[in-house]
């Protein structure tokens, strides 16, 4: 067997899901880098996705969910956020394919000549380029995970479920693994768990040549060994290859029941790797923290995806980190801001000890989140704005404190006298160390300022504080930029600017100074929080709500009841 961080070659597990859609691949395939890792290997992570888009970035969060930023601009599949919020694995451009970008770069091949001519095919020159990209993870790692998404059956799959049929031919059985993740449900009427789900999705995989080596069965309720006997003889894998993915209270058990499943001691035999015992303390601690909190503290998060949380899933997760750093729990309520725009805030927000306003595009609510944010401002309620939150901020205190009436962003009125926030057409884009142009003409990807930009804090602010360094490095994703033009009468009227760009140009992060806490950043901190490691602004943030809880009465009477 091979010892783990043997630098020899990287080995690969490709994870398939069946019967329907939303089963938790990515969370399964995050969950097995944790375990992995705790076990002294390295790993890495590819999502590879069905869909035509050449990546998600001008997708509805109401069709895909959020779009996760890595530090090289890259706008992804939120699974990588999965994949580095378990592991020390970092994404990257490389770490999420689609089978536009697939298509784009073949059709790309075609014309420019390099087939010489002959007819393209799906086979083999699509599935060769599925291929080539899954290479691109050799040698980053001891093991790479590959999650395919959609679900089998699904016609947009094929082409990546023959590649990888093709990919453990090419590497050989001992370098590569197939997880399949599928139902079992449970029929409260008939009081039985059904394994035919399975038995369909394993023999629709299997005929297209692809014999799983482990399933990881989601259900409600335990399986019993007859089950997993029963799911084993008719999907022709052992035994001790059928791992129950029971339903969890949260997310960060799943490591845990996984490996009391024995699921990482199969993946390194079926692998031959060996490795000393896993080292899960961390995780049970984690585990510990988030079911015995010894606090509690209410956030508002004033959104116009609230009907789908996964549009917010990187905040939600680091909203939970902020609260694990200060021993509690945080309940997050989802405050519509159409609603704000036509009832009381106080109303709808009463009994809040934190109000957040995130990121997010269009017209639509806006009213709504500068209605909270003054309510935030003027009851001295601790208030965090990520983007288009920090961009509203500064349009609410333009217009309420510095006397600018007509103060807004160019986004959403090009006539107001007062641009605040407006799009700059010439930026030092310090990734590539080129000046980049853009205006409203350019393809809506081309607008935006993407990926890790560096940002310099000022002393004695909340920023700085926070993070206790005086410079940092975060992730953007945003199109309009504080307009510089207005930074000295803003000022003047009271706004601090405490982070900007090294070269000054451009302003990151915005604070009101009479104020328990109150921050505006351009970036998304929730991209950089972990469980282990919550991010400092998010656990400042917690911090300054349970502070507003313990001096108010509200909270005491919650919990009171």
């Amino acid at each position: 067997m091979r010892p783990a961080n043997s630098h020899g070659k990287t080995k690969y597990i490709f994870v398939t899901g069946g019967v329907l859609s939303s089963l938790g691949k990515g969370l399964a395939a995050a969950a097995i880098g944790a375990l992995l890792e705790s076990r002294g290997l390295s790993v890495t992570f590819q999502k590879l996705d069905p869909y035509i888009n050449v990546d998600p970035g001008t997708m509805n969060p109401f069709q895909h969910g959020e779009v996760y930023v890595t530090d090289d601009g890259a706008e992804t599949d939120l699974d990588l956020g999965h994949y580095e919020r378990y592991t020390t694995a970092v994404m990257a451009q490389k770490n999420n394919y689609t089978s536009g970008r697939i298509y784009h770069a073949v059709i790309t091949k075609e014309r420019r000549g390099e087939y010489l001519g002959g007819t393209v095919q799906v086979i083999p020159h699509v599935t060769d380029e599925i291929k080539a990209a899954i290479r691109e993870l050799e040698g980053d790692a001891d093991v790479a995970i590959v999650e395919i998404g959609g679900t089998i059956g699904d016609i947009e799959s094929l082409p990546f479920l023959e590649a990888i049929r093709q990919f453990r031919i090419d590497v050989g059985r001992q370098n590569s693994l197939f997880i399949h993740v599928t139902l079992v449900p449970y029929i409260k009427t008939a009081g039985e768990v059904k394994t035919k789900p399975t038995q369909h999705s394993v023999k629709e995989l299997r005929a297209i040549g692809i014999q799983p080596d482990i399933l990881l069965c989601r259900t409600e309720v335990p399986l019993s060994k007859e089950l997993k006997a029963k799911i084993a003889l008719f999907c022709n894998v052992g035994t001790d290859e059928v791992i129950t993915a029971q339903d969890v209270k949260n997310i960060y058990e799943v490591p845990l029941r996984f490996h009391e499943e024995g699921l990482d001691d199969k993946i390194l035999e079926l692998l031959n790797i060996w490795t000393g015992a896993p080292r899960l303390q961390p995780w049970q601690e984690l585990v510990y923290k988030i079911t015995h909190p010894a606090k509690k503290t209410v956030i508002a998060i004033i959104g116009k995806y609230v009907d789908l949380k996964e549009s917010y899933k990187s905040l939600h997760e680091a909203l939970v980190h902020g609260g694990v750093a200060n021993d509690a729990a945080v309940e997050l309520r989802y405050v519509s801001a159409e609603d704000l725009e036509e009832k009381d805030a106080g109303a709808l927000l009463a009994g809040c000890d934190g109000i957040l306003v995130p990121g997010g595009f269009g017209t639509r609510g806006v009213r709504g989140k500068i209605n909270a944010i003054t309510y935030a401002r003027t009851q001295k309620i601790p208030f965090f704005g990520i983007c288009l939150g920090m961009q509203l901020a500064v349009v609410e205190f333009a217009r309420n404190v510095a006397g600018m009436a007509d103060a807004n962003s160019t986004e959403f009125d090009r006539a107001t006298t007062h641009p605040v926030i407006y799009l700059m057409k010439e930026w030092f884009d310090y990734r590539t160390n080129q000046v980049q142009t853009r205006d409203e003409m350019s393809d809506m990807g081309g607008t935006l300022r993407l990926g890790a930009y560096p940002c310099v804090l000022e002393a004695e602010t909340f920023a700085h504080r926070a993070y206790g360094c005086d410079r940092i490095e975060e992730r953007h994703r945003h199109r309009f930029e504080f307009n510089a033009g207005f930074r000295k009468p803003l000022e003047e009227a009271g706004l601090v600017i405490s982070g900007t760009s090294p070269d000054g140009d451009l302003v990151e992060i915005v604070e009101v100074a009479d104020h328990p806490w109150f921050l505006g950043c351009q970036f998304h901190p929730e991209f950089k929080s972990k469980p282990m490691r919550p991010h400092p602004l998010f656990r400042d943030f917690i911090a300054a709500a349970l502070a507003f809880r313990a001096a108010h009465d509200h909270g005491a009477a919650d919990d009171a009841t």
